[in-house]
Order: C-alpha cells, then structure tokens, then sequence
C-alpha cells in the first residue's frame, strides 16, 4: 500500500493537527514529505512531534523511515512504464484527432475532479459532517465572487437537514455586522480560492477570533483563511482554460452532502419530510395536482405551457 493509500484510509482516526499534515502532504505528494520532519510541521502549522506521532500511527518507526519509503515510491514511479503511459494518456486528446476546445476542455475538468478524489481522504468528510451536523448554534455559509454560489447550493441542501443556516451572499458591510452575534457554538463554512478575497479572509479572520469554528474550502495553494480552520477540503483548480474551474468543489460539496445522508437520523428525516410538506401546500413546484390545477386556472394557461398530452386544435 502505498503512503498516499494510507493517508486516504478512511477507517484513519486522526487528530484535528494531524490532518492539517494528512491534508499538506496530499496536496503536493510526494514533495511536500520529501524535505525535515521540522520544514513539514511548519507549513502544517503544527509542532514536531505531532509529525512523528502522525506517521507512527501510519505505521512507521518514525518520520525517517516513512521517508524512506517515500523516496522509494518516488524511485519506482520514476523508472515505471506505467508512469509514462499515464503521462501520454493525459496528454492525449482520447481519441486520437482533435476534438476542438469544448471536449478538450471537458477533459481536463474531468481530470481535475479525479485529482480531487486524492486530495482529501474521507476523514475529513467525516469531521466536516460533525462539525456542521452537531453544531449547537447557526451555520454560517460565506464565499467569493464566483464561489458564494457554490456556498449557496451547500446552504440550499442543509436548510433540508438542520435549522440555523445562515448564507450571507454576496459579502457586504450588513454581512460584517452578524459578527456581533457569532460565538464558539457556531460554525463558518467558507469558499475562497485565488486569488483569494481580502473581506472573506478578513471575516473569517474576525470569525474565528470570537471561536468560531471553521470549514474551509479552497485551493492547493491555500487561502489565509487555512491557518484557522478546522477542517480544510482542497480542490484543483487548473484546467484548460485561462479561467480556474468550479466543477470539482461542486462535487466535493455533494459529497459532503452524500456524507451527511449516510449519517441521517430521524430528526433529520421528519424535518425533511416537513419541509416537502410545505412545498406541496404552496404548490412550489409542478409535480403536485395543487400546483397542476392552479397552472390550468392561468389565463395564460395552453397547450403550450400545461405539462400533459398535447392535443391539436380540433380536440380542443
């Protein structure tokens, strides 16, 4: 089994510090183990000897010799066939002419969301899913020009599963003033990629100086933001496009959601369920006979716009 296979274990207990070093060592592996025990504590944030803990409990006598076998797969990839072979298949369009930038592009998208599956292992799913799912107080969703939309898809699936969501939006001076309010009880869910944005950083800054805990989402570089947050979920971001994609932070969000799903319990059920509840009694949407009959009311209601059998003019 390789190093990176037992950091992505997902039966691996580790430590809120440990996985900031679970977390550095899969977003650049293998380079970011290959300098000191001291040089990897640093850019984790994290003592020492929570590096030589980490990888005894990965199995190792200590911090040499898990290098050891790290520069050894390091060897063995180096002199691989299949290493190169992989290369060429990246490289290559798929099948074999060009199919123009549209497909290239979805291609490289598709290879980022396979980088995202080896960037965070489960644990830290997990650890997200009991930090937003136990949290006594609000859960507070905040993101950057681009990614405050994906905060807002997170923020519309976990209103289905706890009260006290919070999505702030596009941030603002109204925005900075429910840090009046925020306490240890509550949790900021963040999205900030580069090139990271100064209000975000600042109130997530600001957050978590009142103890607030922190969920954040972000880039293999790192937002500020990393060095207060509880738990860290990286996407790739590079694809063929001058602009950075959204598309494997979406997923990772599912995921979590997919996460949350498996853990559900029957409070969460019943509120699910009254939620739906709800909807049918405003006729939200049109799968509902409520919703139907008030569509075919509509002065502006035809064969055009009423989702059923289509008739001709003559049967009508």
């Amino acid at each position: 089994m390789s190093i990176r296979d037992l950091l992505l274990r997902g039966d691996a207990a580790f430590t809120p510090s440990e996985e900031k070093i679970v977390q550095l060592l899969l977003t650049d592996y293998p380079t970011s183990g290959l300098g000191t025990a001291t040089s990897l504590a640093r850019k984790a944030g994290v003592s020492d000897p929570t590096v030589v803990r980490l990888v005894m409990k990965l199995g190792f006598d200590g911090f040499p010799d898990f290098q050891s076998k790290l520069l050894a797969e390091v060897e063995s990839r180096l002199h691989s066939p299949l290493l190169m072979m992989e290369a060429k298949r990246h490289d290559h369009t798929g099948t074999g002419k060009d199919d123009g930038p549209a497909l290239s592009y979805m291609r490289s998208v598709m290879d980022s969301l396979d980088k995202a599956m080896s960037t965070t292992p489960a644990s830290t799913y997990d650890r997200a899913t009991r930090l937003v799912t136990e949290s006594k107080g609000r859960v507070i969703l905040l993101g950057g020009r681009f990614s405050r939309h994906v905060a807002g898809m997170l923020a519309g699936y976990l209103v289905q599963f706890r009260p006290g969501i919070v999505e702030l939006g596009a941030i603002s001076a109204t925005a900075f003033d429910t840090l009046i309010d925020v306490d240890r009880r509550d949790v900021l869910i963040v999205f900030d990629y580069r090139r990271y944005q100064l209000d975000v950083v600042a109130f997530a800054e600001q957050a978590a100086s009142r103890g607030v805990r922190i969920v954040l989402f972000t880039d293999p570089w790192l937002s500020p933001i990393a060095q207060y947050a509880e738990v860290t979920i990286v996407s790739p971001l590079e694809v063929a496009s001058p602009y950075d994609t959204l598309a494997p932070a979406i997923a990772q969000v599912e995921a979590l959601v997919a996460n949350m799903l498996s853990n559900m319990n029957d409070a969460t059920r019943n509120r699910i369920e009254r939620l739906e509840d709800i909807r049918r009694d405003n006729a939200v949407t049109l799968d509902n006979a409520r919703a139907l009959a008030r569509l075919a009311k509509s002065p502006k209601a035809d064969s055009r716009n009423f989702p059923g059998p289509k008739t001709s003019r003559q049967e009508q």
